[in-house]
């Protein structure tokens, strides 16, 4: 009997799945939005997939891997970009959609397994006391908490609460270490960043507690400009009003809008650029007047006046921001790709304008409006038409030679991409926690490689333990 089957008799009366295809598919992301990736990862798959209930149901198949030396990657929906949890050394899937329990809600805090869908958590906590996550990626109706917490990084909400990295918007971890007798660790503080945005490479996420805020019936909003960046600086000036709740601030160049956003299209012109809105509805006042001031602005949409036959069948305003935006992109012209920017503060609005004037239709503008280090500044994730990976590394270059970091979504290292910086106390959790190697392997280069060099004055949007 070869050592999978041997494996397999193991964990015998667990959900298992073999079939090739079925394998296949589980074994995917949406890696495909990069050309690059898509070249390099389309024929990677694991050996097979478990799917755990229990917590016990994941110690018995890391302790069983672990015996026979058997690689595992986690997996929640499957719902990132960078091939993070896809498995390039075979092996086994750990499929945790299964263990979806919302355990906990109480004021400010919720408690969840690590598989629980982010939009069924944020519904569970409504309907208990009117409460909502803080932030949510634009995946929110398939996207995992866990998957989330240790492959994203912020989205819908960042505009007032930042993002994953900041201390507070995670409160606790438990996780599992893959050693011949897995341990439970309780993780939080500083602790917290050594397994978020890791891609499961130093332990599996079990259960997750949130910190909440309070939930409002989000008004969805569409406001036009005939030129971007006057729908830039109007978002620039709506992200540091004071008073004014909002939730989501994305301009989005002309013609991407009309040409993207198929069921709004009729309330987009053509060379019209939008900048896409989630208002609080008792807000909705003052926005119209803040519209209303801009003479540049006019509101083309929005959901708490629209009748009910134009709403039907409309996408949520999150589902056309962040990479939402991409995806739809791609149903229309499946040549185009990505960035993903960061405009330091206080000079983005300039930056922004430089890289538009350079750039021009190449590489259509799309931003999402964050704090990010306490300064409201905007990310970028701007669509590139793209001809050849020389020409996207031109494009990245010129990014950064203008002072505009590049986290590129074309690599799936962790170190490449540059959202998580690796460092000694890193790679020592590493060892401690997967002693053998063999959790989602090849994803953490400084592990792979003992010379490599992971000192860097490059800006990390994770950024390594030993300052903290």
């Amino acid at each position: 009997m070869s050592t999978l089957e041997t494996l397999k008799a193991t964990l015998a009366g667990l959900q298992i799945e073999d079939n090739p295809q079925l394998v296949k598919q589980k074994s995917r992301d949406f890696f495909w939005y990069s050309p690059v990736l898509k070249r390099q990862l389309d024929d990677v798959t694991a050996d097979f997939v478990v799917t755990p209930k229990t917590e016990d149901d994941v110690i018995r198949v890391l302790k069983a891997c672990y015996e026979a030396n058997i690689p595992v990657t986690a997996r929640g929906t499957g719902t990132g970009n960078y091939g993070q949890a896809m498995p390039l050394a075979g092996g086994v899937i750990l499929n945790l959609a299964e263990m979806d329990k919302v355990k906990e809600i109480r004021p400010g805090v919720v408690v969840v397994e690590a598989g629980a869908i982010i939009s069924k958590i944020d519904d569970e906590c409504r309907a208990h006391s009117g409460q909502e996550l803080r932030l949510h990626p634009s995946t929110y109706r398939t996207a995992t908490i866990g998957g989330f917490i240790a492959g994203g990084s912020g989205g819908v909400g960042s505009i007032n609460w930042g993002g994953l990295r900041d201390l507070g918007n995670v409160l606790r971890l438990r996780v599992l270490t893959m050693e011949a007798e897995p341990r439970v660790l309780e993780m939080t503080g500083e602790d917290l960043h050594k397994v978020m945005h890791a891609y499961g490479t130093n332990g599996i996420i079990t259960e997750v507690e949130m910190p909440l805020t309070t939930a409002y019936d989000w008004v969805d909003v569409l406001v036009g400009f005939d030129a971007f960046m006057d729908g830039v600086q109007f978002a620039d000036d709506l992200g540091n009003l004071d008073g004014l709740l909002v939730k989501e601030i994305a301009p989005i160049a002309a013609p991407l809008p009309h040409d993207y956003f198929l069921r709004h299209k009729k309330f987009i012109g053509k060379d019209q650029s939008v900048v896409v809105c989630m208002v609080a509805p008792f807000a909705m006042d003052a926005f119209a007047s803040f519209v209303a001031r801009d003479g540049n602005a006019s509101i083309l949409y929005r959901s708490d006046t629209a009748e009910e036959s134009e709403k039907k069948g409309l996408p949520f305003a999150y589902e056309l921001a962040w990479n939402h935006t991409t995806l739809r992109g791609l149903r229309i012209d499946p040549s185009i790709t990505y960035l993903q920017v960061l405009y330091p503060y206080p000079n983005q609005i300039e930056k922004v304008r430089l890289m538009t004037e350079l750039l021009g239709d190449e590489v259509p503008g799309h931003l999402e409006y964050v704090r990010f280090d306490g300064k409201i500044t905007c990310f970028g994730l701007p669509i590139v038409r793209y001809t050849s990976e020389e020409r996207l590394n031109e494009i990245i270059k010129l990014h950064e030679d203008n002072g505009c970091p590049v986290f590129n979504p074309h690599r799936y290292t962790l170190e490449e991409g540059g959202m998580k910086q690796t460092d000694a106390i890193q790679l020592s959790f590493k060892k401690e926690a997967d002693p053998k190697g063999l959790l989602n392997p090849g994803k953490m280069i400084a592990w792979e490689d003992p010379s490599y060099d992971y000192s860097s004055e490059k800006l990390f949007l994770f950024p390594g333990l030993q300052g903290a």
